[in-house]
Formats: structure tokens, C-alpha cells, sequence
């Protein structure tokens, strides 16, 4: 592991942790039917984002997935906006139209998210066009599930990327699930970065769960990108430890084994980076946190709902 100091180690658990009770909390009032869109949690996945975010600017941009509650805190997304617009309130991210698959914050660089599986990734590729030719310096990170690297426009995508040497990297969170579907009934090899990097594409494999290794892995990465030389690919291995979508568990359901996840309980990196901290540090952070999703799901629950007046507002035909 790279040396990483005290204060780094702090800002990455706080935002993991911001992350984590976030979820958390949502998976405890979800039965409620206060949060009126469905919910695909990122507990366990949380370090993936964490590591990556935590090296961008604000002029960055990020195009999370669907699983995208994690990218989008950690880009510096406006969190009651976010419980908002799961409770449905006018106040949400995306007037509380869109719901927790269409999480958006322009202001923090967090381009809008979609429910159709893979759909971020020309919209990101495009934005990292724009970026390009902008000349300003920004870049642009696409996160993708390992099941939208299937879709044809993966690869239509990176091709472009590569052929126009665009700011962007791609980051696949390989949780070997598309839904229920594991990756051995899906691809015939799992050399994904080699399927990568055939289009002249750095692509690296992070496997160890760790986040100072998604760190630094997307550190080289972004290094290349902001010196011109075009996109990069990151494939991490990571585990949802909750259902596809939903609050609860589903080592029941037949499709993968509770054995699975120990490993990955066993190396979370929340308990991990607390242990590396002074305790008057973790338990100011730890209260800081509380006090932040408390207060961020008050101001969503007391939120009005949109006006039946704004019914046809937004839409063009």
C-alpha cells in the first residue's frame, strides 16, 4: 500500500462512512413507502467510488449507473437533494420526477443517471468530447456495471474514446452479477481488460477490495488521461451485499450463496480505515456523519411533494 496521510485517511472514511449510513438508512425506512422509487443500495461497493472521487476536481464530471447513491455522494452531489428525490418531493435532485435511478447535480459534476442498463456510457463519452474540445482540463469517469459492458455501445464507445483520445476513464464494477445472471453463464472468458485494451486502452484489474488501491490505481489512470494521452479502463471486483434491488438480503433465493459475501465482510473498509484513525478523530467524524444523514433525511421527509399544477412541467410534446 501507498503511504497515505492521516488526513487522507480521514477523508476517505468520512466519505465512506457519509456513504454506508446512507444506505443504511434508506434500507431501515424503505418499508415504510416513504421512499417511493425502488432502491439499488451500493452497500459493499461503496470503496470503489470513494477511491476514484477522491482524486477529481469539481470541474470533473462523473455519469454514475443505476447503483449510483455511492458516485454520486462521493462526486460532492447535494445529499438531501438525493433523500428528496427518493421521497418523490419537488426538492429531490430531479423534482422528485426521477427517483433513485436518475440521481443529477450539474453543479457538482454529476451527470444524470438512467435506469436503462449501460446508457451513461455514450452519454459520458460524449460529455468527454465536449471536454476535449472545451480545453479546459476536465475529465470525465464513467461507472458501469460488469453487466453493461454486454451492450453495444460499450464498445462503440471505448472505440471512439480511443480513436479521438478522449479525457475519460471507464471504471467497471465487476460484482459478477447482471442482476441474478453470475458471469460464467455470461461470458466465455472473464479477461475483460484484455478485450479492453485490444482497442489501445490502458486497462488494469484491482481485485484485493482495497480502497488506497482503487486510489492509486485510478491515480495512474487519471495521470495519463490529464496528460492527453486518451481514455483508461478500470476494471474493480467488488460485492453487493444486499439484493439487486431492495433493502433487504437474498442469499434465499437460490442464485448465489450467503458464503460469497464473508470474505468481503471480513475486508470492509469502513472498520478497516476507522482502525487507522485516532479515536477522538473516528468519533468526531462518526457523529459529523450522523448529524449530516439526520438531517438530510428530516429535510426530505418535511419536503412538500410537487404541485398537481407542475403535472405537465418538463415534458415537450
Amino acid at each position: 500500500m501507498e503511504h497515505i496521510d492521516s488526513a487522507a485517511v480521514a477523508r476517505l472514511y468520512r466519505m465512506l462512512r457519509l456513504i454506508r449510513r446512507t444506505e443504511e438508512e434508506t434500507a431501515r425506512i424503505y418499508p415504510s413507502d416513504k421512499i417511493k422509487s425502488p432502491i439499488h443500495l451500493s452497500i459493499g461497493q461503496e470503496f470503489v467510488a470513494v477511491g476514484v472521487c477522491d482524486l477529481l476536481r469539481p470541474i470533473d464530471a462523473v455519469a454514475p449507473g443505476y447503483r449510483g447513491h455511492a458516485a454520486y455522494i462521493a462526486k460532492g452531489g447535494d445529499l438531501p437533494a438525493m433523500i428528496a428525490e427518493m421521497y418523490g418531493k419537488d426538492s429531490g435532485c430531479a423534482r422528485g420526477r426521477g427517483g433513485s435511478m436518475h440521481l443529477v447535480d450539474m453543479t457538482a459534476g454529476v451527470l444524470g443517471a438512467s435506469a436503462v442498463v449501460g446508457t451513461g456510457i455514450p452519454v459520458a463519452t460524449g460529455v468527454a468530447l465536449a471536454a476535449k474540445r472545451q480545453k479546459q482540463g476536465r475529465i470525465v469517469v464513467c461507472f458501469l456495471g460488469d453487466g453493461a459492458t454486454e451492450e453495444g455501445c460499450f464498445s462503440e464507445s471505448i472505440n471512439f474514446a480511443a480513436l479521438h483520445k478522449l479525457p475519460i476513464l471507464y471504471v467497471c464494477e465487476n460484482n459478477g452479477y447482471a442482476i441474478h445472471e453470475p458471469l460464467s453463464k455470461r461470458w466465455a472468458t472473464d479477461r475483460l481488460c484484455e478485450r479492453v485494451a485490444t482497442y489501445g486502452i490502458p486497462a488494469e484489474k484491482i481485485g484485493d477490495g482495497d480502497v488506497f488501491s482503487i486510489r492509486a490505481g485510478a491515480e495512474r489512470a487519471i495521470a495519463g488521461i490529464r496528460a492527453g494521452n486518451g481514455p483508461a479502463f478500470m476494471e474493480v471486483t467488488c460485492y453487493r451485499w444486499r439484493e439487486h434491488v431492495g433493502p433487504n438480503e437474498d442469499f434465499d433465493q437460490g442464485y448465489r450463496d450467503r458464503g460469497e459475501v464473508l470474505p468481503w465482510l471480513e475486508n470492509d473498509q469502513i472498520p478497516r480505515l476507522a482502525a487507522m484513525l485516532r479515536e477522538d478523530i473516528r468519533i468526531a467524524i462518526d457523529a459529523d456523519v450522523e448529524a449530516e444523514v439526520s438531517a438530510a433525511f428530516a429535510w426530505a421527509e418535511s419536503a412538500p411533494f410537487p404541485s398537481p399544477d407542475d403535472l405537465e412541467a418538463f415534458t415537450y410534446a
